[in-house]
């Protein structure tokens, strides 16, 4: 009877191993089809685009702060005169 007991557990955990190596890799196939997330959410966060030197910033706020220490002389976009900094 033990020699029973014996086979069924080493063959469950055959499979108990065989689901591990398949869910890693469903799980790297996974990550590489999602690309890297917080660069992409980054990425998307970047909204405001500096007419003059490129820069990227997440919102109005920022963009106004950097436009008027940045770019003293130039004129203030239309998009920042409300905008309070």
């Amino acid at each position: 009877m033990t020699h029973t007991l014996n086979f069924r557990s080493m063959a469950r955990g055959h499979q108990k191993i065989q689901s591990q190596q398949k869910n890693a890799k469903k799980q790297a196939e996974m990550k590489k089809a999602k690309g890297h997330d917080q660069k992409t959410a980054a990425k998307a966060a970047l909204v405001f685009t500096c007419a003059v030197c490129k820069s990227q910033m997440p919102d109005p706020k920022t963009f106004k702060q950097h436009f008027e220490s940045k770019h003293p002389k130039a004129p203030l976009p239309p998009e920042l005169e409300g905008v309070e900094a």
